[in-house]
């Protein structure tokens, strides 16, 4: 699988962008800067996905001390930072030529900033707090803590008045995805998107395990040198 996961991720990726900017319509009231929307969707998904298994791993944690799952919220942590990032990107190049504006404090925009600061938080807390025990277990309370945005921002769009618009589903009912291309488009953008996470967590686990095992090696030289001293 290791193997075979760069290839798929590639072809996946080959395979959205073709849909994208080659068979999917132009919006008729948005025109070519929607476009932009497909990866837009689609990065916000995998973040959000990060950071359920940053959440995850760190429960599974708290509750038996399990190294690898603590490797997991790492890695998971540092993809969706990754990914909400793109998000908080693409939003601003979309909504430039739409609104008029780079930024405005919109209720879903104010609360993935929140989630982003959260979770840059913990990676920052993880970078500098050292190799410890409590460090770690501090970290994980905050990764759980921190999912807890992310329903107040699905439901901002409906609740809370502002002007970030709700394509897949509208407030008034039906979706804004009137062509059956533009759901084939933005499911494979997803799944391409999916892949590529996935790929890039598995290379910072195995650099994180190597790492480990890197770390037990000198402990293991400097105890027979003192042995030997």
């Amino acid at each position: 699988m290791r193997r075979v996961l760069p290839f798929v991720t590639c072809a996946a990726m080959l395979s959205a962008l073709w849909l994208v900017f080659m068979v999917v319509p132009t919006e008729r009231e948005m025109g070519i800067v929607q476009r932009i929307f497909y990866f837009h969707v689609a990065t916000a998904q995998v973040a959000f996905l990060g950071f359920f298994l940053v959440a995850g791993a760190s429960a599974v944690y708290l509750y038996n001390g399990s190294r690898g799952a603590d490797r997991l919220a790492q890695a998971a942590a540092e993809i969706g930072v990754l990914f909400c990032s793109l998000v908080l990107v693409t939003g601003p190049i979309w909504a430039r030529p739409i609104w008029g504006v780079w930024w405005t404090w919109d209720p879903r925009l104010t609360m993935t900033v929140i989630l982003w600061a959260i979770y840059a938080s913990y990676l920052m807390l993880r970078a500098f707090g050292g190799d410890d025990d409590a460090i770690r277990r501090y970290a994980a309370v905050l990764g759980i803590i921190g999912v807890l945005d992310i329903p107040i921002i699905k439901v901002s769009v409906r609740l809370l008045r502002g002007i970030h618009p709700a394509v897949i589903t509208r407030n008034e009912g039906g979706s804004g995805l009137t062509d059956p291309r533009m759901w084939v488009a933005l499911i494979v953008s997803t799944v391409a998107l999916v892949l590529l996470a996935s790929w890039l967590m598995e290379l910072r686990m195995r650099a994180s395990r190597l790492s480990d095992e890197i770390a037990e090696l000198r402990r293991s030289v400097l105890v027979r040198e003192g042995e030997v001293a």
